[in-house]
């Protein structure tokens, strides 16, 4: 692994955001075709404060969403990682991503999941792992089941309407890697 970076993968690093990711990040989460299936598009405002909020997750719990990073070029395609979040009442470790929309479609979200995937169960100890999505959000639910998540709960939101909720447990990684190791 490259110094500074969080997470390599094939074609993609993964590494702490910093302000300078400001641009980068305004032409994922400030695009509202990206943004759909998100409750707002992000202003400049939301944006500053999306970073800031990671930078204080780094310090409190070793982890957050990060920069997802094109190996080649180093450019900032969106973000990826681990966050806290209230699944249906419950506090639970989730993996995220957004990606900028000229860059989707290439698995660049399953190789950054799959990287904070098996980092998570390497490094933390949790033993379940989940992604959430808006029920309409079919490309972010075909991206969770294709790391290895399985749609276990759909649930009414007052906020999305309905939320899909994908599951992964320890148990089923270890026998995902064994597999993959044969």
């Amino acid at each position: 692994m490259e110094k500074g970076h969080v997470l390599d993968t094939e074609r993609l690093y993964l590494r702490e955001m910093t302000e300078g990711d400001f641009d980068a990040l305004k032409a994922v989460l400030g695009d509202r075709e990206n943004m759909k299936h998100y409750p707002f598009v992000f202003d400049e405002e939301r944006i500053r404060d999306w970073i800031e909020r990671n930078i204080v997750r780094y310090r409190t719990f070793g982890f957050g969403l990060w920069a997802v990073c094109l190996k080649d070029t180093g450019e900032v395609i969106g973000d990826c990682g681990l966050t806290m979040q209230n699944i249906h009442g419950v506090i639970r470790p989730e993996i995220g991503y957004h990606i900028r929309r000229d860059m989707q479609r290439k698995g660049y979200a399953k190789e950054a999941a799959e990287a904070v995937r098996d980092w998570t169960f390497e490094v933390l100890p949790f033993n379940e792992i989940y992604s959430y999505m808006n029920y309409t959000n079919e490309p972010s639910l075909r991206t969770a089941l294709s790391w290895g998540c399985r749609l276990v709960e759909r649930y009414e939101d007052e906020e999305d309407g309905y939320t899909n909720v994908c599951m992964m447990t320890r148990e089923e990684w270890e026998v995902l890697k064994k597999t993959d190791c044969n």
